[in-house]
């Protein structure tokens, strides 16, 4: 059953609809790109918040500036003797990277270089609303100050959004593509989130067609050709697709999409552990350590091979 604000949204882009279905897209489309409430929603995520502090005090702040806005990024450098891969970490809608703060610990463990990037409206970046071109605008300013990253590591609308900077699909930007990409719970492209919010919203046919017609206006591309999985069967790198069966909010569907873009993509189930919980399971951080070491022990057999 629908919310109580759902309703009055559907029946405001109704009334628009009757006036102007390109306005009422237009209204969709802001409305679909507000982001939540950063503040913790409950005692669960204030308490992931006061124990990611003390490894989150450990990185240097940063600031990054792109077309139409900037963002914040928190670099860990490399512990010790650390000799690992520069990693660009990004998080899902609604989250922020102090969520991610077991993986970076695990990945700081294993001698990586980290930047954590808070999308625009979520974390310690400014805003009230984010859309996939703007999360490409923000993986290339990142990409630029840090002079490139060896993988790339996203959760959610996280990972969907560094496979379409990998595939360069905001027109005006170049490809960024990491020698190996992990992507978790994330969707393999974004029609389906157009379709689905337009038809929640019961939006007429003209007002869809504005509504995603928003798209091109911002980036040069259709909402079609921000096809994740598409963009994993052209670039033939190593990807590792971390997927529980039981996830709610992005379905399994999509991680067998990725699956099928070719044998340089390896599934891997992490049943049980749904959307959220994926990101900080210590099996889940395992693979992901493993995944990124695997090049350089083929390279250290064939040294002493």
């Amino acid at each position: 059953m629908a919310s109580f604000a759902t309703k009055v949204i559907r029946l405001s882009l109704k009334a628009v609809s009757a006036v102007s279905p390109g306005a009422a897209g237009e209204l969709a489309f802001r409305i679909f790109c507000l982001t939540p409430n950063r503040m913790p929603k409950n005692g669960k995520e204030r308490a992931l918040l006061g124990a990611a502090a003390p490894l989150m005090q450990q990185s240097r702040k940063v600031t990054l500036s792109f077309a139409g806005g900037w963002v914040f990024v928190r670099h860990f450098q490399r512990r010790g003797s650390g000799r690992g891969p520069r990693v660009l970490l990004t998080h899902g809608w609604g989250s922020r990277s102090d969520y991610l703060a077991a993986l970076i610990d695990g990945l700081l463990a294993a001698g990586a270089e980290v930047v954590a990037l808070d999308w625009p409206g979520h974390g310690g970046s400014p805003g009230r609303s984010l859309t996939m071109p703007q999360a490409v605008r923000a993986i290339d300013a990142a990409w630029r100050h840090f002079d490139g990253f060896d993988v790339c590591i996203g959760h959610s609308f996280g990972g969907a959004s560094l496979a379409c900077a990998a595939g360069g699909v905001v027109c005006d930007l170049p490809a960024r593509v990491p020698a190996k990409l992990v992507l978790i719970g994330a969707p393999s492209e974004m029609a389906w989130l157009f379709k689905g919010f337009g038809k929640m919203m019961a939006l007429v046919p003209a007002a869809q067609a504005a509504f995603e017609g928003m798209v091109k206006r911002l980036s040069g591309r259709r909402v079609e050709d921000f096809d994740a999985a598409g963009v994993m069967a052209a670039h033939k790198k190593p990807v590792l697709v971390v997927h529980a069966e039981d996830d709610k909010e992005v379905s399994a569907d999509h991680a067998r999409r990725y699956a099928a873009s070719g044998p340089h993509v390896e599934l891997h189930w992490a049943n049980g552990l749904g959307h959220r919980r994926i990101v900080s399971a210590p099996p889940v951080i395992e693979k992901i350590v493993a995944f990124l070491g695997e090049r350089q022990q083929t390279e250290h057999l064939k040294r002493i091979a």
